[in-house]
């Protein structure tokens, strides 16, 4: 197994000319990459970073991240992703929890005691940097949702990245020429690492922005612009895209985060378009099962090269075709463990029955079985832990949040669908709080996506006998009542305002709305604002951002906007960019 910087070595060598990233306006070739790596890992160096070591990388989505990231590596160390996006709280804690050794930030933050900080473009001269890394050194440390109400660190050694990328190319998935990768996953998250360290495999990697990410039409043409030929998105995300690829050329789609439903594997089965399943938990290095989305339904496929798979009972003894069993996972794809939280580690990584001395399997916590054919069929949780567009979220970790807050006596959280396929949070509290308030202080905690969609005040948990919270016996959400019939969205009829409204309800699958409303406080996320704009662009021929709905108080005002922007017959004057997205 070759490491990853030596590949990238290899690629400098012989490539030196090629684009290596794009990032807005900015470009840089392989050569260009390889000063500016050399030179802030000879900083982090000459601050005493070294093997072993763990360093912050807080930084946007330019051309400064992929640097950063390999600098991280040339120094020897491991990288920690602390996104902006978080809220500070949250981004204290994750930096404590790694024990940082420096802090790589624009803006010195999130400050922490003793901890040096860089700029992405500081550089020390001098010669090249001695190689030292080991395949079982640590490559970064990613924080996934903990079911205690804190985030858990998930430390990933360097050569299970480097056999990821070897995995992906044995199974064809990526293919042998270079490619043009849009790299669209948050680096907070595991799907990021097997986009940007294609970089190092002599791929062009094109950092996609935030206001790309977040409008689908403006999506479609960077790729279109930029030839991407690999993209990676969850199904949710496919289901706003589609409408602007039509009839455009189709990047391969490598899809993961969330189960593909049974109409996504059709579509994109039955419509011809290169698509791949992947399956894999952050403590197996992101993907560990893979299929080509063709032929029967939805499946999970078959291991990568290396891995092993076990689906077995509650005596760990395996199960018979057809039936049910847990999904573990073995090789040498394993995370070494969870930072600081060794009786965790020892819980999740247990013994390998099937390997030698000292071999461990992972316990997914995946339920799943063999179906017809042969075919690894994915069936469910034997836990709390859920996916919401695809964010793996325990909801353990929400509940704790709510129930620091004060004025709350008790919490409990749960999934519904408003309407079917459109998965969200719903959280109920008692005590003498308020909704808002609380979803208010609780976005200043935890990152967005862990803010249930909506509220709900009890004066009491219902109880199961035992004296536990009947999670089944609690009520529908309010916002989330009785969705409204299913009008064709693109064809209505009424007043300006009536049209608006009812793709409001429609998304929302919430009735009886009046001019105060708020879309989030109704349930309303990032990706049903998308399919807002979408749906309002279509009907009314007009040219609406994103920004023009997180923007708004309410939908009196959005009403308001559309009204200007169809009058004006050209799209809608950009509001300034906020931090209200969700």
């Amino acid at each position: 197994m070759t490491d990853l910087l030596q590949r990238l070595r290899d690629t400098v060598a012989a490539h030196p000319e090629r684009t290596a990233v794009l990032a807005g306006a900015d470009r840089l070739d392989y050569a260009a990459l390889d000063r500016r790596t050399a030179g802030l890992a000879r900083a982090l160096r000459a601050l005493g970073v070294g093997r072993g070591d763990r360093v912050g990388v807080h930084l946007g989505r330019t051309a400064d991240l992929p640097v950063a990231l390999l600098a991280v590596w040339r120094a020897g160390a491991a990288y920690v992703p602390l996104d902006p996006a978080y809220p500070a709280e949250r981004l204290a804690f994750m930096a404590s929890d790694a024990r940082l050794a420096a802090l790589i930030s624009v803006d010195g933050l999130p400050a922490a005691e003793g901890v040096p900080v860089l700029r992405p473009d500081a550089a020390v001269d001098g010669p090249e940097l001695p190689e030292q890394a080991h395949p079982l050194d640590p490559a970064y440390v990613i924080h996934t949702s903990g079911s205690t109400g804190r985030p858990k660190g998930v430390e990933v050694p360097r050569g299970a990245v480097a056999g990821l990328i070897e995995g992906l190319e044995a199974t064809g998935a990526l293919r042998a020429e270079p490619g043009v990768v849009g790299w669209n996953a948050s680096i907070s998250f595991d799907a990021s690492v097997p986009q940007w360290t294609r970089i190092c495999r002599g791929d062009t990697v094109l950092v996609i922005g935030d206001e790309q990410r977040a409008d689908p039409a403006r999506l479609a043409a960077l790729l279109a612009e930029h030839a991407v030929t690999d993209f990676d998105l969850t199904p949710s995300h496919w289901e706003l895209l589609r409408e602007p690829l039509a009839g455009a050329r189709v990047p391969r789609l490598f899809m993961g985060g969330e189960a593909v439903p049974e109409r996504t594997w059709r579509e994109l089965a039955d419509g011809g378009i290169d698509a791949l399943n992947l399956y894999g938990p952050t403590e197996c290095t992101v993907e560990a099962v893979t299929a080509p989305i063709s032929g029967p339904g939805p499946h999970l496929g078959e291991p990568m090269p290396g891995v092993r798979l076990h689906l077995l009972d509650e005596k760990l003894a395996p199960v018979a075709d057809g039936v049910v069993g847990e999904l573990y996972l073995a090789g040498p794809g394993l995370a070494h463990g969870y930072v600081g939280r060794p009786g965790l580690t020892a819980e999740r990584f247990v013994a390998d029955p099937t390997a030698g001395p000292g071999g461990r399997m992972y316990r997914t916590g995946d339920q799943a079985r063999r179906g017809a054919g042969g075919l690894l069929e994915y069936v469910g949780r034997v836990d709390r832990q859920v996916k919401v567009r695809g964010f793996r979220i325990e909801l353990g970790e929400v509940e704790h949040a709510l129930a620091r807050l004060e004025g709350v006596q008790a919490a409990a959280v749960t999934v519904y669908e408003p309407v079917p396929g459109d998965r969200r949070l719903a959280g109920y509290v008692t005590g003498g709080v308020t909704p808002a308030a609380l979803t208010e202080r609780l976005r200043a905690t935890v990152p967005a996506h862990l803010v249930p969609s909506v509220i709900t005040v009890l004066d009491a948990m219902p109880l199961t006998p035992n004296g536990k919270v009947d999670l089944a016996a609690l009520p529908v959400p309010a916002a989330g009542a009785e969705p409204t019939p299913a009008p064709d969205p693109s064809e209505g009829a009424g007043g300006l305002a009536d049209q608006v409204t009812e793709v409001w309800s429609t998304v929302l699958g919430v009735t009886g709305l009046v001019p105060t409303d708020d879309f989030f406080s109704l349930g309303g996320h990032s990706l049903a604002a998308l399919r807002v704009v979408h749906l309002l662009r279509r009907r009314l021929g007009i040219e609406l951002q994103l920004r023009h709905l997180l923007d708004s108080a309410d939908l009196a005002a959005f009403t308001a906007t559309v009204e200007r922007a169809t009058q004006a017959g050209t799209a809608a004057p950009r509001p300034a960019l906020t931090a209200r997205a969700r």
